[in-house]
């Protein structure tokens, strides 16, 4: 695991001196603190590097073969392609023994070398190989060409810019920002989308010069061109089989004559589901990748352990890693004095199962000082309040061991959310009258208790019953949107959308739309390409593309790499993915029992405590500490001044939530933190 930056430069007056290229290195010292290595070089034999030269940037955390054999920028054996590698490439003992068998030869034992060969055999067909989580750079001066990628779900990031005569990138803003002429303009399509979704979608930044690779992508640049990017995986091709496609009773059939799997009891009465699977036989074929995605992911050469919340996904990894562990699998747990947030008991008695060197730590977390350092760790606005204890939890695991495994992507794979739960029963109710729509709408939900307790059912009621009129797309993101259409509106002044008409009518190329872009685009681009699929499976998919990649990845990557802990997440290996994405939704969705098929497949690893508890998430009491311990930093920040003085704010309508959330007529937790990290945010910038 590693932190990455590099630029090509084609002029003289876009050449990257060392000095910025140590900075921007070094700006990336919490990814890798074992090593660190740069290069400069001419694009090609005989080109003047001052004119025309690339620069990488390399800082290294030492996990797969600890030695300097890796060290990069890593080039091949002709010094014509070089490599800054941010990731773990976990198949690449396999691919090294492809690529022997087609004559290359290998003078280290790491993956980084085997992806760089895999590139100069394979092309770019070598990304639909890699089992893994990356970002990386390929200076290829054969080809003389610029190669960025990243992995298919997007667990590690990558940023870029593009200016003429040169483009830039790195693993974090902050590394990009320090290549001199960087603009700190914001991108205000950012800022609206950031206050909707509590994060800044992909392939935007905050900052309007500024983008990010979607995940499963990759950029091609050479001089003179437009840079090119790509999807090479597309999750929604996945399952489209032709006549000729092995189907998964083909794949049963030859596990069990391998004795990958044991022959299990077929029920000849049970229909056909797809593909000719039936759920026994889909079960087990889950069961046998999610083996095989633990077993992989526990290769490395430092001490490793896993995070146990006492959820499902959780509790599943640490069962199959005590299956291939020779000793104790070593767990880490936090908890909190509110029990309503507290998931400790629930890990202890479970690594308890499992016989686990379990580390529980309790925290009082102290936001007032985590604050700034989240914000800076960011880069970017970042309100995913439950960052927090993350952070915490990586620091604690870190003391002790360099990797961990979560079991983070279950829900969105699965269906664990009890959101998709609500999208199932919307869709029965949208076959009724509108007339009785509007009722349930009005009259009916109006009857039913205002509550303000997080959890509550009255207040899930309610929040469920004023959406049944609306689309079904409209209805899920007036769910999940921090500020939803009405009170985005309320939020942003008359001065943000003057910024937005007079950027748009200055913009020369005619392609920004600042006004006019509709927040919802962003998920709907998403839902559209699942159009196919019934409509709780397209949402769930259309989340593993928006909020998987943009939210949960983003705060796992930032709060495990600012400790210089590696997390791996096996729930998210392709082939599990892959065949996730195939299942239909009576095997994940059975009743009101989210993950049906994932806790069949693996039920002799889940007490039944664990099975039967309701869906919890991992976060912290914002809505009680801002009516408490926090409302004075509340009231100091969002009542400033330079808050009233934003040209971005209704001032008024900031107060109205602040007096709301501390009479508890409403519970404004999520949106008072949005607000609180974006202008904690902003004065850093304003103070570089």
């Amino acid at each position: 695991m590693c932190g990455i930056c590099g630029a090509v430069w084609t002029s003289r007056r876009r050449r990257v001196e060392q000095e910025t290229l140590d900075r921007a290195t070094d700006a990336l010292f919490p990814r890798g603190p074992d090593d660190r290595g740069t290069l400069i070089s001419p694009l090609y034999p005989g080109a003047p590097v001052e004119e025309k030269g690339f620069a990488l940037g390399h800082r290294r955390l030492a996990v797969v073969d600890l030695s300097s054999a890796g060290r990069q920028p890593f080039v091949n054996d002709d010094g014509t392609v070089f490599l800054t590698f941010n990731g773990e490439i976990y198949n690449y003992l396999e691919l090294r023994e492809e690529l022997k068998a087609r004559g290359r030869t290998f003078r280290t034992e790491t993956d980084v070398e085997v992806l760089l060969k895999a590139y100069e055999t394979f092309g770019l067909d070598c990304l639909a190989k890699f089992d893994g989580m990356f970002a990386f750079g390929i200076w290829d001066a054969k080809e003389r060409r610029l190669l960025l990628a990243r992995d298919r779900i997007g667990k590690k990031p990558l940023v870029y810019r593009v200016e003429s005569d040169r483009i830039l990138f790195a693993s974090e803003l902050k590394s990009l920002k320090l290549f001199p002429g960087f603009p700190r303009d914001l991108d205000l399509i950012a800022v609206r989308q950031y206050f909707a979704y509590q994060y800044v979608p992909c392939p935007r930044t905050i900052y309007r010069g500024a983008s990010k690779l979607p995940p499963a992508s990759f950029l091609l640049w050479r001089e003179g061109e437009e840079p090119r990017v790509e999807r090479y995986w597309r999750a929604e091709e996945v399952g489209d089989f032709d006549e000729n496609s092995p189907t998964l009773r083909d794949d049963y059939d030859r596990l069990v004559r391998e004795g990958a799997i044991g022959a299990a009891r077929l029920d000849a009465a049970e229909p056909k589901s797809f593909d000719g699977a039936t759920f026994e036989e889909t079960k087990l074929e889950l069961r046998r990748r999610l083996e095989d995605a633990v077993r992989i992911r526990m290769r490395c050469d430092v001490p490793f352990g896993a995070f146990l919340s006492g959820g499902i996904d959780s509790t599943i990894v640490v069962g199959l890693m005590r299956r291939f562990s020779e000793t104790k699998v070593r767990t880490f747990s936090i908890g909190f004095a509110q029990k309503e947030y507290d998931e400790s008991p629930f890990a202890k008695r479970t690594a308890e199962r499992f016989g686990t060197d379990h580390t529980e730590f309790f925290v009082e977390p102290d936001v007032e000082k985590v604050l700034p350092e989240l914000v800076a760790r960011f880069d970017e606005p970042f309100a995913d309040s439950s960052a927090i204890p993350t952070l915490y939890l990586c620091e604690t695991t870190r003391r002790e061991v360099t990797v961990a495994l979560g079991g983070d992507g279950g829900d969105e794979l699965f269906c664990g959310y009890d959101r998709y739960k609500a999208v199932a029963l919307s869709g029965l109710i949208d076959r009724a009258p509108m007339a009785i729509r509007r009722l349930l709408a009005g009259p009916i939900r109006a009857l039913l208790p205002n509550s303000v307790a997080q959890r509550s059912i009255w207040r899930r009621g309610r929040r469920f019953l004023e959406t049944v009129g609306m689309d079904a797309l409209e209805r899920y993101f007036q769910w999940i949107a921090i500020f939803n259409r009405a009170r985005l509106d309320a939020l942003l002044s008359d001065d943000y959308w003057r910024l937005c008409r007079e950027f748009d009518e200055n913009d020369p190329t005619g392609r920004q739309d600042a006004a006019r872009v509709d927040c919802l685009d962003f998920l709907r681009d998403a839902h559209r390409k699942f159009s196919r699929r019934d409509a709780t499976g397209a949402i769930s998919f259309a989340d593993l593309l928006t909020y998987l990649p943009g939210d949960v990845m983003t705060k796992v990557d930032v709060a495990s790499m600012s400790r210089s802990l590696e997390t791996r997440a096996p729930l998210l290996d392709p082939n599990v993915v892959e065949l996730a994405l195939r299942i239909p939704l009576r095997y994940k969705l059975r009743g009101k029992r989210g993950k049906h098929i994932l806790r069949e497949a693996c039920a002799e690893l889940l007490p039944e405590e664990i099975d039967a508890r309701p869906k919890t998430g991992f976060g912290v009491p914002l809505d009680v500490w801002f009516r408490g311990p926090l409302n004075k930093l509340l009231r100091e920040v969002l009542l400033d001044p330079s808050t009233k003085r934003s040209p971005l704010f209704n001032a008024g309508f900031i107060e109205r939530l602040i007096r709301e959330h501390e009479e508890e007529k409403f519970d404004h937790a999520a949106r008072l933190w949005a607000l609180l990290v974006f202008r904690t945010w902003e004065a850093r910038e304003n103070e570089a």
